[in-house]
This record gives structure tokens, sequence and C-alpha cells, in this order.
């Protein structure tokens, strides 16, 4: 069950894509490490993602989802790792989506469109 927020003029809030990184490759995968997601820095920067942002992650090749948060990488290392637990949900190579959620009013959605970064192999934007 969702949990529903109204905000002070009574609008209805949904949750709504407000980026995605699409098909990046996974470089990375840490067990020992505290849980997230690594992401280069500049990604992070071209679809409005912050640190320690609630992201999730949607494995293309598994089918494997997971929700994290986002740890800032080295900008232009194309990074982008799976850390903790997380690291069980993919391997080093698989293709993955990233999607980072927002709160908007419903009549608001309509017109809204999110910010897709779209990835070559290294991880770089094409």
């Amino acid at each position: 069950m969702g949990l529903l927020i109204i905000n002070e003029n009574k609008n209805m809030l949904i949750h709504i894509c407000k980026a995605k990184i699409h098909r990046a490759t996974i470089t990375d995968a840490n067990i020992n490490y505290e849980g997230s997601i690594t992401i280069d820095s500049d990604l992070m920067k071209a679809a409005g993602i912050v640190a320690y942002e609630k992201v999730q992650i949607a494995n293309v090749n598994n089918a494997e989802r997971l929700e994290t948060y986002v740890i800032e990488g080295k900008a232009g290392s194309g990074i982008i790792a799976l850390n903790g637990a997380a690291a069980r949900k993919g391997n080093i190579g698989d293709i993955i989506i990233i999607i980072a959620y927002g709160l908007l009013e419903e009549e608001k959605a309509a017109s809204f469109r999110p910010k897709i970064v779209k990835v070559d192999k290294n991880n770089k934007i094409v």
C-alpha cells in the first residue's frame, strides 16, 4: 500500500519518474561495502540525481529490481558500482536502468518530462 501525501492546496501528489540513466553498464560490485550504488558524478549531474537520493535499479540481464541510495563517484570515471547487498543483484557487465522518482501535483504531471540520460557501453553520455 502506497503512502498518499496531500499538500496544502489539497491537490494530490503522485510519484513520477523525474530522471533516468538508461542502459548503464555495471563496472563494479562490492559485497563488503555499505549498501548503495555509486554513480559517476557527471551522470548524476546530467540526470539531476543527487547524493543519497533514493533510486530504483532495474537489471536488464536478470530482471532483478532493487531500491537503494546513490553515492557520488568520480567525475568522468564511468563508474556504476553496486555495493553491499545490492551487489548480489547484478554482475559486472550487466545492463541496468537507474530511475529516480519525485512527487508532483497530479495536474502538473501531464506536462512534466523527466531527464533521460542515455549512455554507451562505457557509461559515457550519448
